[in-house]
């Protein structure tokens, strides 16, 4: 089983095998869904995050002899509740019409040559599906199509889809996520910073908690990712947010001549509060079945996080709060990196988090079992693989399914600075 979390101004929801955001631990209704009863919970730490299960690995599912192969990062969605889109879709059977039931897998090497009629590779089995249209639509049809090819019908795990679903109410999102924004605890009035925001779900979630009274700067260096947080904002009917295309690095203004009217660059001590949900190599993301990673591509992010670290450290005011995390497990971007902060800033301190929802940091980077208290690592690792149904999560006890949201979740790490004084 796994969790995932939805958050809305009025009240967020959670993710993982379990979904949603709005609180103490009772059920709190039903979702049907491929007519099966999903239980929901109110997390008893988060006022505003419910839980909703994902029902897996389900093992008696006929495969058919019609296929469709999608790409790994398609087929990660696809466990994760979504249909197969058309650009995912990397080869279909020759003779696959529009209305078949189809057999859908992925392709987590990469081997598959987009069009091919068949493919003997190394393929995951994702479930099975309508084809919403012939093998010669998808690949024949200029301009590319990008709606729905294949409609899952019956998905090896069952995650609830929450497509239009309260769309302005509910942020659906995984549960380390919803608690990071509660570990920074936003207040209203506040001027807070979101140094790498995309997609948006913690920049909106900031405001939810802030009652959007106050300011919340986003800033990502990507055009398409910003206009996604916009959109989400929008939404949600938030209007406390101002999401600027610009790189992190340089978000501290060095000439100290004039503001620059609210838009980056940012004099020094200019925010209350600052999250960095720093970029990383994202090794606790799952589902994820394709192992892309080179060795170099994961060492390169400690020194990028080093330089937005920096750069939030200078941008926060005396007295305001900085979290730092990051959805990968790696020593070197997590403890490692929170032990060179506190030799390099002096003026910084690490504090203890509120909600404690994951466990305690790792050995290895020097620090003292009291720090390591004061960090949150979320490690699914700790949870020993089982499959779920309808009937355990119906005769479980409320205190055990809790307890698995908060671990069977992604992989993620959380510290928390207070600034003691000014740079």
């Amino acid at each position: 089983m796994s969790f995932r979390r939805v958050h809305s101004p009025c009240c967020p929801v959670h993710s993982s095998a379990w979904s949603a955001q709005l609180s103490s631990a009772c059920s709190c209704g039903v979702l049907q869904f491929n007519g099966l009863s999903f239980p929901i919970l109110q997390h008893p730490d988060l006022q505003d995050v419910l839980l909703i299960p994902v029902i897996g690995p389900r093992k008696n599912i006929k495969q058919q002899p019609c296929e469709v192969i999608v790409g790994a990062q398609c087929g990660n969605a696809v466990l994760r509740g979504a249909h197969v889109y058309v650009p995912g879709i990397v080869s279909a059977s020759k003779f696959m019409k529009g209305g078949d039931v189809v057999s859908v897998y992925s392709d987590i090497k990469g081997k598959c040559k987009k069009g091919a009629k068949e493919f003997d590779g190394t393929k995951i089995f994702l479930g099975n599906g309508i084809s919403e249209l012939s093998r010669k639509e998808i690949f024949s049809s200029l301009p590319e199509l990008k709606g729905i090819g294949v409609r899952m019908t019956d998905p090896v795990y069952l995650s609830p889809s929450f497509d239009n679903v309260l769309p302005s109410y509910l942020f659906l999102q995984n549960l380390p996520s919803a608690v990071v924004s509660h570990v920074l605890d936003p207040q209203p009035g506040e001027k807070i910073l979101d140094l790498c925001a995309a997609p948006g779900g913690k920049t909106t979630h900031i405001a939810a908690l802030m009652h959007d009274q106050g300011e919340v700067i986003a800033l990502d260096k990507i055009s398409n990712k910003v206009e996604k947080i916009k959109q989400n904002a929008l939404l949600l009917g938030l209007n406390s947010i101002r999401a600027f295309c610009f790189d992190g690095t340089k978000a501290l203004k060095l000439d100290m001549v004039k503001d620059t009217d609210g838009e980056p660059p940012f004099l020094p001590e200019s925010f209350d509060r600052i999250l960095l949900d720093a970029p990383c190599s994202g090794m606790g993301q799952r589902p994820n079945m394709a192992c892309t990673w080179t060795l170099k591509e994961v060492t390169s992010y400690q020194p990028l996080q080093r330089k937005l670290f920096t750069v939030a450290a200078e941008l926060l005011k005396p007295g305001g709060v900085l979290v730092y995390s990051t959805c990968t497990v790696t020593l070197a971007e997590n403890e490692e990196q929170v032990a060179w902060a506190l030799e390099t800033f002096p003026h910084l301190q690490l504090q203890h988090q509120d909600p404690q929802v994951g466990g305690e940091g790792m050995l290895g980077a020097g620090l003292s079992s009291e720090q390591l208290k004061r960090l949150q690592r979320f490690d699914p690792c700790v949870v020993p693989s089982q499959d779920s149904d309808t009937g355990s999560l119906r005769d479980a006890r409320i205190e055990d399914t809790i307890w698995l949201a908060n671990k069977d979740c992604i992989g993620f790490f959380i510290a928390k600075f207070i600034k003691c004084k000014s740079t």
